[in-house]
C-alpha cells in the first residue's frame, strides 16, 4: 500500500447542534487517499459531497472524527494553520471557476503565490508555467469575461497548481461547461495527475467522468456505500491538449 495522502476516520459533521432540528450530514465517514491517486467522491445532490470536500479542502471543520492530511491532523488546527494548509497543500477547481474579474488570466494565476510571499519574479514565472501547461500561454492577458467557459476553467486549474499544492480538489469542474469542453479539463486533470504525480480528487455526480478515475466513492445521505477500484485503463481521447 502507498503512502496515505488523506485518512478520515470515524469522521462526522452536524449542523444546528443542540437544536431540535439538530442535523447529521456526514455519517462516521472512513477513507483513505494514497499519495499520486486520482479519486473521484460521486453522490446525487445532497448526499454529503459538497460538505466532504470543505472539510477535506480545511474550509470547514467536522463535529467529531480525526482528519489526517500528510499525517497532519487538520480537526485540532487553528483558523490561521488552516489558512495556510489551504494556500500551501490544496488546489482548488470550482464549477463557477471564481476568477477575479478585474484581474488577467496572469494575474489570477499568480495570487495564491502571493499570499504565499513569492517575489514578483517569481511568481510571474511560475503563473507562465503554469497557464503553458493548460495551453493558455497565447490568453495570459485576458481578463476573465474575455475568456470562454473552458479557458476560465484552464486558469482555474493552473491557479489551482501555483503553490505546487499536495492536492488538488474539484468539484463539478466541468459542470457549467458543454460536453466538449469539458472533455478537454477532464483531458488536462488526467495530464496534470500523470505527468507531475499530483493527488487529485474530483467531486461530481457525473458517473462517465467518475469512472475514468483510479476509485470511486459513492456516497449517499452522508455515507459511503460504495467504493470501487477502477481496473480498465482510460482510453486515450483526442482533444487537442497534448
Amino acid at each position: 500500500m502507498g503512502e496515505k495522502m488523506i485518512d478520515i476516520r470515524n469522521l462526522v459533521k452536524k449542523v444546528f447542534i443542540g437544536t431540535p432540528n439538530e442535523l447529521q450530514i456526514l455519517k462516521n465517514i472512513n477513507m483513505t487517499v494514497l499519495k499520486g491517486e486520482f479519486l473521484s467522491i460521486v453522490g446525487a445532490s445532497g448526499s454529503g459531497k459538497t460538505t466532504l470536500m470543505n472539510i477535506i479542502g480545511a474550509l470547514d471543520r467536522p463535529t467529531s472524527g480525526e482528519y489526517l492530511l500528510e499525517g497532519e491532523p487538520i480537526q485540532i488546527m487553528s483558523d490561521n494553520e488552516l489558512s495556510d494548509i489551504r494556500n500551501n497543500k490544496i488546489g482548488f477547481v470550482f464549477q463557477t471557476f471564481n476568477l477575479i474579474p478585474r484581474n488577467s488570466a496572469l494575474k489570477n494565476v499568480e495570487l495564491p503565490m502571493l499570499y504565499a510571499g513569492l517575489n514578483r519574479q517569481q511568481r510571474m514565472h511560475r503563473a507562465k508555467e503554469m497557464l503553458e501547461l493548460v495551453g493558455m500561454s497565447d490568453r495570459m492577458h485576458h481578463l476573465p469575461n474575455e475568456l470562454s467557459g473552458g479557458e476560465k476553467q484552464r486558469v482555474a486549474i493552473s491557479r489551482a497548481l501555483a503553490n505546487n499544492p499536495a492536492i488538488v480538489l474539484a468539484d463539478e469542474p466541468t459542470g457549467a461547461l458543454d460536453s466538449t469542453t469539458g472533455r478537454v479539463v477532464m483531458d488536462l486533470f488526467h495530464k496534470v495527475h500523470q505527468t507531475r504525480g499530483t493527488t487529485v480528487v474530483l467531486i461530481t455526480h457525473n458517473h462517465e467522468l467518475a469512472a475514468e478515475t483510479q476509485r470511486i466513492i459513492t456516497l449517499k445521505d452522508g455515507r459511503i456505500v460504495d467504493e470501487k477500484t477502477n481496473r480498465t485503463k482510460r482510453r486515450q481521447q483526442r482533444s487537442g491538449v497534448e
